[in-house]
């Protein structure tokens, strides 16, 4: 089944969910990483994290930008995704392993850390970008954001997360985002009513390996609550918009000297991008070309400085 992102309301309005299933991305993010079964949830359970929260923005363009900054062995977390259905993501240490928590469930809150930061900016494609800082409260993401959500947003929340993966690699991942919008916010019954019946699944990952749809988990959630399920189904993938000419742009600014010493020294130049871990090589003669660019920028500079003098 290809990724996708499926939206819904119910009670007249009163309730947006929002489901995604990633697992085909997530296992993208494992090959490209070289990902432990630890790191492969953390950074599954951010990418499908940063897609739902994307999935409520308004220009084509809008992009969400998540770090996560826990003391834990795993480093940062950092996660790239748009309104498009496009998501990239790394994090600091994709080879730690550690055992299963006390539940016997990968131990994502070990690995990111109870103690430290979730960072969010929402760019919404024109103007300054919004930016928000919160406090871990358990590592674990899908409680993290969801206190983000609350706290930031002032939107009462539910967000679960999940990512199975096992020595074929990833076999199910997604998330479920459930907001109570301000019209019904003040309906307590109704907050309490969704708070249980979440509390009640057994996690995201095990519907999907029951090959259970997003509209069969929205009604299992909402099918009483008048759920409307919007017709249209927006595919996700994993996507980097990185290039050679984007490395060589990178590498012009290192100037002359340092360029010609990559000539002399390395016989070229390397470099990795970290969302995707594509590796570009730059030989010799990518490198004069970028010093003959750079010699004629400075001459046409020195010719734009003397005319300017003179008059």
């Amino acid at each position: 089944m290809a990724d996708r992102l499926v939206r819904a309301t119910a009670a007249d309005g009163g309730i947006r969910v929002v489901g995604a299933i990633t697992t085909r991305l997530t296992e993208e993010a494992r090959r490209r990483h070289k990902l432990s079964y630890v790191a492969t949830a953390a950074l599954g359970r951010t990418m499908a994290g940063g897609l739902l929260l994307a999935s409520s923005m308004k220009r084509p363009e809008s992009r969400v930008n998540i770090q996560i900054k826990g003391n834990g062995p795993l480093g940062g977390i950092v996660v790239d995704a748009g309104l498009d259905g496009t998501v990239r993501g790394y994090l600091g240490n994709p080879a730690i392993e550690l055992p299963p928590n006390s539940r016997g469930k990968l131990d994502v809150g070990g690995a990111v850390g109870r103690d430290g930061y979730l960072y969010v900016v929402r760019d919404v494609g024109y103007g300054y970008p919004y930016s928000s800082t919160v406090e871990l409260v358990s590592g674990e993401i899908g409680d993290d954001l969801t206190h983000y959500l609350v706290t930031s947003e002032q939107t009462p929340s539910a967000l679960v997360l999940g990512v199975f993966v096992d020595k074929q690699g990833v076999q199910a991942a997604g998330g479920l985002l459930l907001q109570v919008l301000p019209k019904a916010a003040t309906d307590e019954t109704l907050v309490e009513l969704l708070e249980s019946r979440l509390s009640s699944l057994s996690g995201f990952t095990p519907l999907l390996r029951e090959s259970r749809t997003l509209p069969n988990i929205f009604d299992r959630l909402l099918g009483d609550l008048g759920l409307n399920i919007l017709p249209e189904t927006q595919l996700l993938q994993f996507d980097c918009g990185c290039s050679f000419d984007r490395v060589l742009g990178a590498l012009k600014m290192f100037g002359q000297a340092e360029l010609q010493d990559m000539i002399e020294q390395d016989g070229g130049a390397e470099a990795k991008c970290e969302f995707c871990g594509q590796m570009y090589h730059a030989n010799p003669d990518h490198l004069h070309g970028l010093i003959r660019d750079l010699q004629d920028n400075r001459g046409q500079l020195s010719q734009k400085a003397g005319k300017i003098y003179r008059n």
